[in-house]
Protein backbone atom coordinates (compact mmCIF):
# COMPACT_ATOMS: atom_id res chain seq x y z
CA UNK A 1 0.00 0.00 0.00
CA UNK A 2 1.40 3.39 -0.95
CA UNK A 3 1.74 6.24 1.51
CA UNK A 4 -1.10 8.15 -0.15
CA UNK A 5 -3.34 5.05 0.00
CA UNK A 6 -2.48 4.65 3.67
CA UNK A 7 -3.24 8.32 4.37
CA UNK A 8 -6.52 8.09 2.49
CA UNK A 9 -7.56 5.06 4.51
CA UNK A 10 -6.72 6.80 7.80
CA UNK A 11 -8.30 10.12 6.83
CA UNK A 12 -11.35 8.34 5.44
CA UNK A 13 -12.30 6.98 8.87
CA UNK A 14 -14.67 9.10 10.93
CA UNK A 15 -14.04 8.94 14.67
CA UNK A 16 -17.32 10.07 16.26
CA UNK A 17 -15.93 11.46 19.55
CA UNK A 18 -13.37 13.50 17.61
CA UNK A 19 -16.00 14.72 15.14
CA UNK A 20 -17.95 16.04 18.14
CA UNK A 21 -14.92 18.03 19.26
CA UNK A 22 -14.73 19.67 15.85
CA UNK A 23 -18.48 20.31 15.75
CA UNK A 24 -18.43 21.88 19.22
CA UNK A 25 -15.33 23.94 18.36
CA UNK A 26 -13.74 22.72 21.57
CA UNK A 27 -10.55 24.70 21.51
CA UNK A 28 -8.42 25.84 24.40
CA UNK A 29 -8.90 29.56 23.80
CA UNK A 30 -12.69 29.21 24.17
CA UNK A 31 -12.47 26.87 27.16
CA UNK A 32 -9.91 29.06 28.92
CA UNK A 33 -12.04 32.16 28.41
CA UNK A 34 -15.16 30.34 29.64
CA UNK A 35 -13.40 29.21 32.83
CA UNK A 36 -11.35 32.37 33.44
CA UNK A 37 -7.93 30.86 32.69
CA UNK A 38 -5.25 33.26 31.45
CA UNK A 39 -2.62 30.72 30.37
CA UNK A 40 -2.53 30.59 26.54
CA UNK A 41 -0.98 27.12 26.58
CA UNK A 42 -3.40 24.24 27.21
CA UNK A 43 -2.57 22.21 30.32
CA UNK A 44 -2.60 19.01 28.27
CA UNK A 45 0.06 20.24 25.78
CA UNK A 46 2.93 18.87 27.87
CA UNK A 47 1.22 15.47 28.09
CA UNK A 48 0.69 15.45 24.33
CA UNK A 49 4.36 16.18 23.73
CA UNK A 50 5.32 13.44 26.18
CA UNK A 51 3.04 10.87 24.53
CA UNK A 52 4.48 11.68 21.11
CA UNK A 53 8.03 11.43 22.47
CA UNK A 54 7.23 8.12 24.18
CA UNK A 55 5.75 6.68 20.98
CA UNK A 56 8.75 7.87 18.98
CA UNK A 57 11.24 6.28 21.40
CA UNK A 58 9.44 3.16 22.58
CA UNK A 59 10.22 -0.34 21.41
CA UNK A 60 6.57 -0.83 20.40
CA UNK A 61 6.33 2.55 18.70
CA UNK A 62 7.28 1.20 15.31
CA UNK A 63 4.61 -1.50 15.62
CA UNK A 64 1.95 0.97 16.73
CA UNK A 65 2.86 4.25 15.10
CA UNK A 66 6.40 5.17 14.13
CA UNK A 67 7.69 8.73 13.99
CA UNK A 68 7.40 9.16 10.22
CA UNK A 69 3.87 7.72 10.05
CA UNK A 70 2.76 9.73 13.07
CA UNK A 71 4.05 13.00 11.63
CA UNK A 72 2.78 12.27 8.12
CA UNK A 73 -0.68 11.41 9.42
CA UNK A 74 -0.65 14.38 11.80
CA UNK A 75 0.15 16.74 8.94
CA UNK A 76 -2.43 15.19 6.62
CA UNK A 77 -5.22 15.01 9.20
CA UNK A 78 -4.49 18.52 10.47
CA UNK A 79 -4.73 19.87 6.93
CA UNK A 80 -7.93 18.01 6.04
CA UNK A 81 -10.17 16.32 8.62
CA UNK A 82 -9.16 18.62 11.48
CA UNK A 83 -8.35 21.79 9.54
CA UNK A 84 -11.04 23.66 11.50
CA UNK A 85 -9.09 23.28 14.72
CA UNK A 86 -6.07 25.41 15.63
CA UNK A 87 -2.70 24.08 16.73
CA UNK A 88 -2.22 22.23 19.13
CA UNK A 89 -5.79 20.90 19.17
CA UNK A 90 -5.43 19.60 15.62
CA UNK A 91 -2.29 17.74 16.63
CA UNK A 92 -4.04 16.19 19.64
CA UNK A 93 -7.05 14.94 17.70
CA UNK A 94 -4.86 13.74 14.83
CA UNK A 95 -2.90 11.56 17.26
CA UNK A 96 -6.09 10.24 18.84
CA UNK A 97 -7.45 9.53 15.35
CA UNK A 98 -4.34 7.56 14.38
CA UNK A 99 -4.42 5.55 17.61
CA UNK A 100 -8.12 4.69 17.17
CA UNK A 101 -7.55 3.59 13.56
CA UNK A 102 -4.74 1.29 14.79
CA UNK A 103 -6.89 -0.18 17.56
CA UNK A 104 -4.74 1.14 20.42
CA UNK A 105 -7.88 2.71 21.88
CA UNK A 106 -11.42 2.17 20.65
CA UNK A 107 -14.04 4.85 20.08
CA UNK A 108 -16.09 3.85 23.12
CA UNK A 109 -13.09 4.09 25.44
CA UNK A 110 -12.09 7.42 23.89
CA UNK A 111 -15.63 8.74 24.41
CA UNK A 112 -15.57 7.58 28.06
CA UNK A 113 -12.23 9.29 28.70
CA UNK A 114 -13.42 12.50 27.06
CA UNK A 115 -16.59 12.42 29.17
CA UNK A 116 -14.51 11.98 32.33
CA UNK A 117 -12.33 14.96 31.43
CA UNK A 118 -15.42 17.06 30.66
CA UNK A 119 -16.98 16.09 34.02
CA UNK A 120 -13.82 17.15 35.88
CA UNK A 121 -13.68 20.42 33.97
CA UNK A 122 -17.31 21.24 34.63
CA UNK A 123 -17.21 20.23 38.32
Amino acid sequence: MSTSDSLNSVAGVTIAPLAKIVARNQVWSRMAAKHGVDNPTPPWKTSLDGICDALDQSMCGTQILNFVDRRTEEDALSATVYSGLPYPENRLVALAHSLVVRGVIDEAELAERLAAVRARLEA
